[in-house]
């Protein structure tokens, strides 16, 4: 089926869709242009924004203001805006295998540069993010979790050990005053597909099943060869569409990738149809169903599947955003074939410190594990603390009960604390 749709889709336009987020403050995404893009938090461009961001509560806290000053000095002048951020994670459990502590970090550059329509709402831009990703453990929180803790998904999960690689690389073009964008390039899947305003390992939910898919949609690895594409049909009514590689490697991501996307017939495809009260309210208030295809691959060992997954997501005042996402996956290579998760997000104050809680049911892809294992239930609560502008730690608690590969344990806890600084 996706060797099809690769065959129509233009090849001109090279990769993703690149992003809005919505900010977890709960304010709208600043940008150049006053018009929302489609994507998710972890985006580039979204990801700028929400660093750059300041209420008038948190100005006089900001450090390095003469840096600050500089960069939108910089972006004024040329066109080029950029963050740099360094993040760490530290898990603990009390899983009786052995191994129950994780540690790792990463720090990530990443910006993008307006070289068309500078000052429109139809801008064109050159978007990247480059990073490096190391444990300071024997394990990293990534490995750990499929590994030691036996659960099937991931706590954490881009914080392994891959060190040196591009996550982002692509060419993002917006149309129609900013009601449609098109990207294509080295793009992360992640920022375009099913995405979540909570789902950010970095600021919201560690866990996978509270993120893109909710761990039952196959994922290709970041840095993906494809293109996507987005724009509002009605006031309310938004499309998204993606092909991209299905297998990619971003640590060598530019061998053989564009053989693969062209030749080898081994795509992912996703297709999403939301409702929104409006473009500007796309993050506050959406309910989407996102469509999936993947092909098989004798290379990574994989057959072909398919899945649906599903988010309503509803601000409720200031302060209240509860959520119901989850989704159906007929083989693919998932983690989970059936996932149900539901929770809230609840802002205390304008500052930014950010409450969650979530709760999923899980039932394992006996096609990626093999038959008779226990469906898995997963809490989790976290507070982020935005300790000032620029840093946060974010304590979070984890309740597995019946992780499916670890026969030692009924049921784990972990404890986990994740610091960010952004500059």
């Amino acid at each position: 089926m996706t060797a099809i749709i690769a065959k129509y889709w233009p090849s001109a336009l090279l990769s993703a869709v690149c992003a809005l987020s919505f900010p977890a403050q709960g304010e709208e995404a600043a940008s150049a242009n006053s018009s929302p893009d489609f994507g998710g938090p972890d985006a580039v461009e979204n990801l700028i924004a929400d660093d750059d961001k300041l209420t008038p509560a948190m100005i006089s806290k900001r450090l390095y203001q003469p840096w600050f000053d500089w960069k939108a000095s910089l972006t004024e002048q040329t066109g080029i805006s950029f963050g740099l951020d360094y993040s760490a994670l530290y898990l603990a459990s009390n899983n009786d295998a052995g191994n129950a502590n994780a540690s790792g970090g990463m720090v990530r550059f990443f910006g993008s540069w307006d070289l068309i329509g500078r000052g429109t709402k139809n801008t064109g831009a050159l978007v990247w993010k480059v990073e490096h990703r190391h444990r300071y453990s024997d394990f990293s929180p990534n490995e750990a979790t499929l590994g030691p803790y036996g659960y099937v998904g991931f706590i954490g999960a881009p914080f392994s050990n891959q060190q040196e690689r591009l996550t982002n690389l692509y060419w993002r073009q917006r149309f129609l005053d900013g009601r449609a964008t098109a990207v294509g390039g080295y793009l992360d899947v992640t920022d375009f597909a099913d995405t979540f305003v909570g789902g950010s390992p970095w600021t919201g939910f560690l866990n996978l099943v509270f993120s893109t898919g909710s761990a039952s949609m196959f994922l290709p690895n970041d840095a993906t060869l494809g293109l996507a594409a987005a724009g509002m049909i009605t006031d309310n009514l938004y499309v998204i569409g993606g092909l991209t590689n299905a297998y990619a490697d971003p640590t060598d991501p530019f061998r053989n990738s564009f053989d693969r996307y062209f030749n080898d017939g081994e795509h992912f495809a996703t297709l999403e149809v939301g409702w929104t009260k409006g473009q500007e309210r796309i993050y506050q208030d959406n309910t989407h169903l996102t469509f999936w295809h993947v092909d098989d691959s004798v290379q990574a060992g994989t057959q072909q599947g398919w899945g649906v997954a599903f988010s309503h997501v509803q601000q409720l005042g200031d302060r209240w955003m509860p959520f119901l996402r989850g989704g159906y996956a007929d083989d693919g290579g998932s983690l989970l074939q059936k996932s149900i998760g539901v929770g809230f997000l609840y802002q205390p104050k304008s500052a930014g410190d950010q409450l969650g809680v979530g709760l999923n049911w899980g039932e394992v892809n006996e096609t990626t594990f093999g038959p008779d294992l226990d469906d898995q239930i997963t809490a989790e609560v976290f507070y982020r603390i935005q300790i000032t502008p620029q840093f946060a730690l974010t304590p979070n608690i984890e309740y597995i009960d019946n992780p499916a590969l670890n026969p030692e344990n009924d049921n784990l806890w972990v404890i986990g604390l994740r610091a960010r600084m952004a500059l």
